[in-house]
């Protein structure tokens, strides 16, 4: 997956060169020269358990896109992190195949259902509820809500479910293909979230069928909000929120 990634962006990333970089607590963004600005979620425990900052070029400005995106297939997650937000900033753009609108506005769920969540969208959970759906999530940190279970149950439980909902942190944290198999009898496999890369072509092998994603609207904003340490909830007015179906 990652491999695919980095050639796709690669091909599209033309003498773009990097303008800044903001390393937050929640997240990282990637602004291009030409003023596009992509997204990748802080895995910020896994910086702490080792991964040294230091050993990353700086300064990023400067640098030629394709120079950051040669960090996506590397071991160290910061350099991961930012060559996916890079890649992020390529590929997020407007274009005519983009639907507006959340995810489930485009998933016709049924009450039968039972949806795998590998993440916790808080306000995905009570929407999904609400239509009559089982549903399952798959969550890292610990929580005590009925129906999440830890994250290392998800490819046992995914083959249960008939929707799956992957959150993109999957790419950065390189579970996305073990979870995109263990969803493979599911009728929907959606992949979500600020990080989703807008890529069919990235996607074709692994037979997703929705790719959610977000395109910054207001690029100085979203900036500021992800050096102060904020999130989605923090910036979710600076972005669009758009789907693509494979």
């Amino acid at each position: 997956m990652l491999t695919r990634l980095l050639t796709h962006s690669l091909k599209n990333c033309g003498d773009l060169r990097v303008a800044d970089v903001r390393i937050g607590l929640c997240y990282t963004a990637v602004m291009l020269d030409d003023g596009n600005v992509g997204l990748a979620y802080m895995f910020r425990d896994e910086l702490l358990r080792g991964c040294a900052a230091r050993t990353v070029k700086q300064p990023f400005a400067g640098q030629g896109a394709n120079d950051i995106l040669f960090g996506i297939t590397s071991s160290d997650f910061l350099k991961r992190t930012v060559g996916i937000a890079a890649a992020n900033a390529v590929l997020n753009r407007e274009h005519p195949g983009l639907i507006a609108g959340d995810v489930l506005d485009i998933i016709d769920l049924q009450p039968d259902d039972v949806v795998g969540m590998v993440g916790y969208f808080g306000p995905l959970v009570s929407a999904i509820k609400r239509k009559g759906c089982r549903l399952l999530v798959f969550e890292k940190k610990s929580m005590k809500d009925e129906g999440v279970y830890p994250d290392e149950q998800a490819c046992a439980l995914l083959p249960e479910c008939t929707v799956a909902l992957i959150t993109a942190t999957s790419i950065i944290n390189a579970t996305f293909e073990a979870l995109v198999e263990a969803a493979r009898s599911c009728r929907v496999r959606a992949v979500l979230g600020p990080s989703t890369p807008l890529a069919p072509e990235v996607f074709a092998p692994f037979r997703v069928s929705l790719l959610s994603g977000v395109i910054v609207a207001e690029p100085a904003a979203l900036l500021r909000i992800v050096s102060e340490g904020g999130g989605m909830h923090a910036f979710k007015h600076l972005v669009r929120k758009v789907n693509l179906k494979p």
